[in-house]
């Protein structure tokens, strides 16, 4: 991506857009002038002019990628070997599809941000009458790290040891649990 920008001049008062190039703005609705290559002049004529510098393009999208693809992208980007390269290339293109790829090259040109991942509580629903219905409810285990624990309740309560990723609900094999998307993961365990 270019680091050159053009700036545009907007009217504090009309909130119009006016384009500024030469240091002479005569009217505001006077459109016909150019565009400014530097931010400094651009922000001298705006403060002439009771107007605030604008960049005239908008920078692109950046990309949502996974942390383990925005780890990837930067240990490309900043690898210093060929075998590191190698890896992180390997990691990023190999048995993708066309698809992912485009979204990787993407985010190498547009610059990208790591998409925070959906968080799950994962019960199973043990019967009982509606009144008394009993949930079982996965844990990160506090005593054994790396495990689950199940605690049986009444209703099924969010906690931060309760919430899992895709790829941790498939790891413990809870894919026959039912699931509910939490929006506030908190600090984990």
């Amino acid at each position: 991506m270019s680091e050159e920008k053009l700036y545009v001049i907007r009217s504090r008062t009309d909130d119009e857009t006016y384009f500024c190039g030469n240091r002479l703005i005569p009217n505001w609705s006077d459109q016909s002038a150019t565009l400014c290559g530097s931010y400094e002049i651009a922000k001298e004529i705006a403060g002439e002019n009771n107007g605030q510098p604008v960049t005239f393009v908008e920078e692109p999208k950046k990309e949502a990628v996974s942390k383990n693809t925005g780890d990837a992208i930067n240990s490309l980007i900043s690898a210093e070997t060929y075998a590191q390269a190698a890896s992180a290339f390997q990691y990023l293109f190999a048995s993708r599809k066309k698809e992912d790829i485009k979204r990787i090259m993407k985010a190498f040109r547009n610059g990208y941000t790591v998409a925070k991942e959906k968080k799950y509580l994962v019960y199973k629903e043990l019967g009982g009458k509606q009144k008394d219905k009993l949930f079982a409810q996965a844990y990160r285990s506090l005593i054994h790290p790396g495990t689950i624990s199940w605690d049986i309740t009444n209703e099924v309560k969010s906690g931060v040891c309760a919430h899992f990723t895709e790829s941790e609900i498939e790891h413990y094999g809870l894919q026959d649990c039912e699931k509910e998307e939490v929006t506030d993961d908190g600090m984990g365990c």
